[in-house]
């Protein structure tokens, strides 16, 4: 398997990360984007959970590692992911504040109230995209969702909470919990913003694959596209 490079200099390389591979090793042993991408150091910045694809940057160097670093640490990193939830949001545009605690031994997070011992507090923000009704009767919206806070599951957590699951989510949709047909989770890590080294900002961007149920949206996603 080889990883798809969006970009690369001396200090760090930015990639688009396959669903289905850990960004980093862990202990299921299979092949995980820093093994795959062979350079001779590279250090983890963020991470994306292992069902969701899209863009990731990584280190090269440990002066980058240290730089980059703080840039997530100080909230400078600016991140949007599309998803395809069930169901229609009443509003087009808003945002999503809410206290969330994980819990380590089940490798979830939960909804709880902002007093709650180990509570953090996690916002996101959220553009309706485009909605489409199935010939089923049931309803699916194609989301941007601006993170502004890193915390576990945060998207897949929130959106679940507000009655708004995410297609293909084994862990937090209640239509797939139980599935026993591989299903690939409908959240996409599309656009990351960073300062460079050299003090400039730049973006980059990731798609999702014209597969089902992207490939329901395709129109809309074509238009985000940079030319």
């Amino acid at each position: 398997m080889e990883i798809e490079i969006i970009y690369e200099n001396f200090d760090l390389i930015v990639v688009e990360k396959p669903p289905k591979v850990p960004s980093q090793q862990d202990p299921s042993g299979d092949p995980d984007v820093t093994t795959l991408l062979n350079r001779d150091y590279i250090g983890v910045i963020h991470r994306l959970d292992r069902p969701v694809g899209g863009v990731m940057v990584y280190a090269k160097t440990k002066n980058a590692n240290s730089f980059l670093s703080k840039g997530v640490a100080s909230g400078g990193f600016h991140k949007e992911y599309l998803t395809i939830v069930i169901g229609k949001p009443e509003k087009a545009n808003t945002e999503m504040i809410n206290y969330l605690k994980k819990d380590a031994g089940k490798s979830i997070s939960r909804v709880v109230d902002k007093n709650t011992s180990g509570a953090k507090l996690a916002i996101l923000e959220y553009i309706l995209l485009d909605t489409i009704l199935l010939d089923t009767g049931e309803m699916l919206s194609l989301l941007k969702v601006v993170l502004k806070t890193g915390r576990h599951h945060q998207i897949r957590v929130q959106l679940a909470n507000h009655g708004f699951p995410i297609w293909g989510d084994t862990k937090y949709n209640p239509s797939f919990s139980n599935t026993k047909i591989w299903t690939q989770i409908a959240l996409w890590a599309y656009s990351l913003k960073f300062r460079h080294l050299d003090g400039k900002k730049k973006t980059y961007f990731s798609y999702p694959k014209d597969e089902y149920p992207w490939s329901l949206f395709h129109d809309s996603i074509t238009k985000l596209k940079v030319k």
